[in-house]
């Protein structure tokens, strides 16, 4: 396998990452109501104008990405530049020689690719409290990722949703932010690639790069959507791996075309050989709406492999503001062929 290393990660995650810090703390305007952002009910109140402690939350959990990437660096190079061959062996191994890793597991996709020739199918079911509609569930969100060669795949998936408000919870469902007072129902087929960038070497992340496309296939919608996702991560010296990530994608929402950031980072711990938890912050920022939408989640989760190619996985998360749901609760799987 060849590497193919861009310039330094960390100069492209700061062009990436202030504008989503400048969204999250920027202040609400006056009159701003939750119902318009597609949760909740109104938010507005005479300190509205006062960034919000959540929107300062998210800056400097964000923007630390790439400060604590440059401050451990010597920590890391340490450990893997000195000698830990089976650890750094372990984390730039190919899919196929290693365990299954999916992109389910948390709203952070892993930075690995399946390997040439290997499919892996993903499914999950998610339920989500929201605030003042009904609730929604998704379902399967279904993905089929198959190998070409050692650092490209192809994607292909479905999902169907019903409820009160989209599926913001899921990182291989679209970024839908509206609500309705009534059930609605939607389907969308989802396609697109993952490309391996760079393994991990010294501070170097391993890193990856996806790109989706969604077509509704039911509902009320009928526009396509495009996302593309950044994810970078380190697996540091006692088998804790720490992965990252930045998406963007293209919305809109009655005629109204803005741009939807999800920034996200997850700390994943090893508890034995087969169990393995994490803890997650991602959130979820509209730029350009008429209306602008901030979301901010918490997330643990817990998955279990019973064979090196079978997983299964359950993550919860709480909504850290107003206008993002009060609780949502996912399971799922994956199997590799």
């Amino acid at each position: 396998m060849y590497k193919l290393r861009p310039p330094r990660p960390h100069a492209g995650m700061q062009i990436m990452i202030l504008p989503v810090c400048r969204m999250a703390s920027a202040p609400l305007e006056p009159g701003l109501s939750r119902s318009a952002l597609g949760f909740g009910s109104s938010i507005a109140s005479e300190d509205s104008s006062k960034p919000g402690f959540f929107g300062i939350l998210c800056l400097g959990l964000v923007s630390s990405l790439l400060f604590s990437a440059v401050a451990s660096a010597q920590s890391l190079y340490e450990g893997v530049a000195r000698g830990s061959l089976r650890q750094q062996g372990a984390r730039n191994a190919p899919m196929d020689e290693d365990e299954i890793e999916t992109d389910r597991d948390s709203f952070t996709p892993s930075t690995k690719v399946v390997g040439r020739g290997r499919l892996v199918i993903e499914s999950a079911y998610s339920f989500i409290d929201n605030q003042t509609v009904p609730e929604t569930h998704s379902l399967p969100e279904l993905v089929s990722r198959y190998g070409l060669n050692e650092w490209f795949e192809l994607r292909f998936g479905y999902n169907y949703e019903v409820g009160g408000a989209g599926n913001p919870i899921s990182g291989n469902v679209p970024d839908d932010l509206e609500q309705e007072p009534e059930i609605e129902e939607e389907a969308r087929l989802l396609y697109g690639g993952k490309a391996w960038v760079s393994e991990q070497d010294s501070w170097i992340p391993e890193s990856s790069i996806i790109l989706q496309g969604f077509t509704p296939t039911s509902g009320k919608e009928t526009a396509t959507s495009f996302s593309t996702s950044y994810v970078f991560g380190w697996k540091l010296r006692n088998n804790w791996v720490w992965d990252s990530a930045i998406r963007h994608s293209i919305s809109s929402f009655e005629g109204d075309h803005f741009n939807v950031w999800s920034p996200s980072t997850v700390l994943k711990v090893p508890m034995g050989e087969r169990w393995k938890a994490h803890a997650e912050y991602f959130g979820v920022f509209t730029e350009g709406r008429e209306k602008e939408s901030t979301q901010h989640f918490f997330s643990p989760g817990l998955h279990y492999l019973f064979t090196p190619d079978l997983e299964i996985g359950v993550r919860v998360g709480w909504g850290l503001n107003d206008q993002a749901p009060n609780f949502f609760a996912n399971i799922g799987g994956g199997i590799r062929f």
